[in-house]
């Protein structure tokens, strides 16, 4: 018997009757969705499948294993929890652990997919349980004592649980990896083989990921046997109907972001907005910032606790709060249909997040506007974003003090306008009828406008105005690379500028003759190529190398997301056996080495210090 033939006979396809089926009315029962299912989804509003549902469900139903690729926003959940949850059917709850596991990257995306598992499973009176970090893993451990159909977790906690015998496999049917791309990118790579290692041979398996690099084929190769290919991107609908999201980036120096942001939303208005943060000190400080202007502003990232997250996204799901100010791994999961507008506070590292980011707004046919905040120097990221994603994104300054003024003159006149039709002026007018006799009615009327308007305006102070950065013939040959591909260490290569190779220390990242970055050989004329970039190095030692599978691209994205610096302040690295190095500027070599002790790389907890053999 194939493995296949195994899955087949172990778990038959439960879709129902003929005479059931035809009782259904929406496109899911046809695929052959349980018509009980089928009919709690007409309940939920859910009447035809997308197309990841349509390609994905019917192979799944029959026992085959899938990889899928889909991006965010596509109806991914449902694509694997419906034909999951028709295999293992009604009252068939397994003593030797679940039936299905899932898997995703973060806890918000595990309760997200929990709570969508309950709802299509209730009918059939499936159990699901979410399981991540941050929770009690006593209560966790008690849920799966009593028995559940479906786990939900993250990769760290289902693998914590799979090593104490808490999280029984010996009845699994099937494994989901959803966000695969993502589990890669922070650090679960280990987990994930782990995991997969310790389930049933027999099982079935179903990867979908937003992208599919060589990492992701790898695992399919290895895990997944004879998979169906599904890949489908972003459904194309009819016009009126397309999710419209304007696109617009302000080109503002970093010093001024803040109060450029402010100004922008006060032009904007948006109902409910995300704003975006590389790390997790500049989405507390940018809180604060917003809050003491008047916005309800909460912080969302991974310093929370589980009860303060919840609560945060409460408030914002309620519309409690104006904007949420989040980083990206924090915010990964959020369903949230009310969003009318997406900040990015920095300009993404790469088309993907950008995409990913921008999807939160204009959902069910609704406007939607997408900002970017972008310093000069990060154009050529901007055209970058536009070339990948075929969008054009309009380039706009930052509105005046002028333009602030006059905008708010529009919402006086237009509070003005709505509280004469509101009527109920009776008791004013004795007071305007003596001005009146006194001053002539336009001046009193001015009066009364100024006095309103007054109550807004603050001491604005001018934004300097910046352009974009001009990238002149042949000034790219003494740029570095700045970014690293989701692969790894991938650098974007320019000119004749090296990638770097094998030194006696291991991997070396960027190890050309000029030094950290930007101090380069001035050019002909005396004139110092990207002058403004030139710093100071130290050097930090890092304790996890080669043998612990530490690539260059994993230090940079630790650096980049926990530190906030910029990669094209990340120095050269070098890979040993049992340690890495990394030069960073000397002014804030102590914060990365914070930052870094916080956080766990691919997954591990590191030392990090200075290095003690020098620069």
């Amino acid at each position: 018997m194939t493995k296949t033939d195994a899955r087949s006979s172990a778990a038959p396809i439960r879709a129902g009757t003929e005479s059931d089926t035809a009782e259904a009315t929406n496109g899911f029962a046809t695929l052959g969705v349980d018509p009980r299912i089928a009919e709690a989804l007409s309940a939920l509003g859910y009447e035809e499948p997308t197309p990841v549902q349509r390609a994905a469900i019917p192979p799944l139903l029959a026992g085959r294993d899938v990889l899928a690729q889909a991006a965010t926003g596509t109806g991914k959940t449902a694509a694997f929890s419906l034909p999951l949850l028709t295999r293992i059917g009604a009252g068939h709850r397994n003593t030797n652990g679940p039936s299905v596991l899932m898997l995703t990257p973060t806890r918000e995306l595990a309760m997200q997919v929990a709570e969508a598992v309950h709802r299509y499973g209730k009918p059939l009176g499936l159990q699901a349980l979410a399981v991540y970090g941050g929770a009690s893993m006593e209560m966790q451990v008690r849920a799966l004592k009593r028995g559940v159909d479906v786990v939900i977790a993250t990769p760290g906690r289902a693998l914590d649980h799979i090593k104490r015998a808490t999280l029984k496999l010996g009845g699994l049917q099937a494994v989901v990896l959803d966000e695969a791309d993502e589990m890669l990118d922070m650090g679960f790579a280990d987990e994930l083989e782990a995991i997969l290692e310790a389930t049933p041979s027999t099982r079935q398996t179903a990867l979908f990921s937003a992208t599919l690099p060589s990492r992701i084929a790898s695992i399919a190769r290895t895990h997944l046997q004879d998979p169906v290919h599904v890949t489908v991107e972003r459904e194309v609908v009819a016009e009126g109907e397309v999710a419209r999201v304007r696109q617009v980036a302000y080109i503002v120096s970093r010093a001024h972001k803040m109060q450029a942001l402010a100004r922008v939303l006060d032009i904007e208005q948006p109902t409910s907005a995300i704003v975006f943060c590389r790390t997790r000190t500049e989405v507390d400080e940018l809180s604060e910032t917003m809050t003491a202007r008047g916005l309800r502003a909460e912080s969302l990232h991974g310093g929370l606790s589980q009860d303060q997250r919840d609560r945060v996204m409460q408030k914002f799901r309620a519309k409690k709060v104006d904007l949420l100010i989040a980083t990206d791994v924090a915010a990964r999961g959020l369903d949230v249909k009310h969003v009318s507008h997406v900040v990015n506070f920095d300009v993404p590292a790469d088309a993907e997040t950008y995409v990913h980011r921008i999807g939160r707004t204009g959902r069910a046919g609704r406007e939607g506007v997408a900002i970017t905040l972008a310093e000069p120097r990060e154009n050529r990221l901007l055209r970058n974003i536009e070339r990948q994603t075929s969008q054009k994104i309009e380039i706009a300054q930052v509105p005046t003090v002028a333009d602030l003024r006059a905008h708010r003159q529009e919402l006086v006149k237009a509070t003005l306008r709505e509280a004469v039709v509101e009527g109920g002026l009776e008791s004013y007018h004795g007071m305007v009828e003596s001005l009146a006799a006194e001053f002539d009615i336009m001046d009193v009327a001015a009066a009364a406008v100024k006095l309103v308007a007054a109550r807004g305006d603050g001491e604005e102070q001018e934004i300097p105005a910046v352009t974009p950065r001009a990238e002149r013939p042949g000034s790219e040959r003494f740029e570095r690379p700045s970014r690293f591909d989701r692969g790894g260490a991938r650098e974007e290569s320019r000119g004749s500028e090296s990638r770097g190779g094998e030194s006696r220390g291991g991997e070396s990242r960027g190890g050309d003759a000029r030094g950290p970055r930007g101090e380069g050989k001035p050019e002909k004329g005396g004139k110092r190529a990207r002058k403004e970039a030139a710093w100071t190095a130290a050097k930090l030692w890092i304790g996890a190398g080669r043998k612990l599978k530490m690539r260059p691209g994993d230090l940079v994205g630790a650096i980049a997301n926990e530190a906030g610096l910029d990669s094209s302040h990340i120095g050269a690295i070098q890979i040993a056996d049992n340690f890495s190095t990394v030069e960073v500027p000397e002014a804030l070599a102590e914060e990365v080495i914070d930052a870094l002790k916080r956080t766990k790389i691919k997954g591990l907890k590191v030392q990090v210090r200075r290095d003690r053999m020098g620069r």
